[in-house]
């Protein structure tokens, strides 16, 4: 409180070199002020419709997390992702932190990352020191550490396993590492390197959060060899999964009705909003189960259009045709969003009207 009584609002400044990502509210917040009814974030590729929890019990917020829990989660999880005997699964607080830390753990080394992607694998990597450069072909991948995201992130590019193992073997045969960052793969588990994650030269990387709609648990795992994994876990160190997320993340990972539902539903929802989205020009450029891109000449204009609606996209800067949407949930979302892009229409008709005139 201040002298006066008032509250002091105190906003973390981002970190130098930080990059921008989806879901900063409290940003858009400040560009386009505090909307009335409040926002719809489409700018994230999180599953809008959550596992439907109910807060853990208080002991899990009350004790440390048991080493009994973690296993117990490690086993449901396992189970859901279809891991061979010779794997092991490190969970940690956030698929980014293991983004983090794996640079952290190899001496310098030539980094290839399949372009254009998720930017903080570039980033961590930089600044640990390696030599890293962007590629757009696995052709053009000489080595000895690549990574890539599949399905992809932002325009949901897709590679076969039958293609990525391969790779992994060429370069664990030169004492290297394929990281295949799977964090939209829950959807599409075809897509899946997770029943060969216990090869050497693989590590598959998951997020729960996302296909889960409950990113704010904060919890990843990484898939891989058993001797990499050792070395992941002591770099995290203990009680790195707070007790909370286990306890949810192992019920949900439990729910195989519930993880068939959403399968489904995101197998449509996506045609639902390709459809909504070109009636007003945007042409699909690619995407995945809980998010599409989309490009239009005027992207920035009916981005900024939305943000004063209340309705929050992903930009890029390098790019500025393309705008990501991350799905809408309840039907009123839907309307919504419709609602807003029928004024943004009515809008543009009426320029060219007064143009005209």
């Amino acid at each position: 409180m201040s002298a006066d009584g008032d509250a002091l609002l105190l906003v973390r400044a981002p970190a130098p070199g930080a990059l921008p990502h989806g879901g900063d509210l409290a940003a858009a917040e400040q560009h386009y002020g505090k909307p009335a009814d409040g926002w719809l974030d489409l700018s994230t590729g999180i599953n809008p419709r959550a596992y439907p929890t109910r807060a853990a019990g208080a002991r899990h917020y009350a004790q440390l997390p048991q080493r009994d829990q973690e296993m117990r989660l490690l086993a449901a999880a396992s189970h859901h992702f279809g891991l061979p005997a010779g794997a092991r699964l490190v969970a940690a607080p956030g698929t980014q932190a293991l983004i983090q830390w794996l640079p952290r753990l190899f001496e310098r080394r030539r980094v290839a990352i399949l372009a254009p992607t998720y930017g903080e694998h570039e980033h961590a990597w930089a600044l640990a020191g390696h030599a890293v450069r962007r590629v757009a072909s696995l052709d053009d991948a000489a080595a000895e550490i690549v990574i890539l995201a599949n399905p992809n992130n932002p325009d949901g590019r897709r590679i076969a396993p039958t293609e990525l193992v391969p790779l992994a073997r060429t370069l664990a045969a030169r004492g290297g590492l394929l990281i295949v960052d799977e964090a939209f793969a829950d959807p599409h588990p075809e897509l899946s390197t997770l029943a060969a994650s216990g090869m050497p030269g693989l590590l598959a990387l998951r997020s729960f959060g996302k296909f889960f709609g409950l990113a704010g648990l904060r919890l990843g795992f990484a898939a891989c060899e058993p001797a990499l994994a050792t070395r992941i876990a002591a770099a995290l160190g203990p009680w790195s999964v707070s007790g909370p997320a286990l306890a949810v993340a192992t019920a949900a990972y439990g729910d195989e009705r519930w993880i068939a539902a959403t399968r489904t539903r995101l197998a449509r929802d996506p045609a639902r909003l390709d459809r909504l989205l070109a009636m007003h020009g945007l042409v699909r450029r690619g995407g995945c189960a809980l998010f599409g891109l989309y490009a239009l000449d005027s992207a920035a204009d009916l981005a900024d259009h939305l943000g004063r609606s209340g309705i929050l996209l992903r930009r890029f800067a390098d790019e500025p045709r393309w705008l990501r949407f991350g799905l809408p949930g309840r039907a009123a979302d839907w309307r919504r969003l419709a609602a807003a892009l029928a004024e943004w229409a009515r809008r543009g008709s009426r320029k060219e009207a007064r143009h005209d005139g």
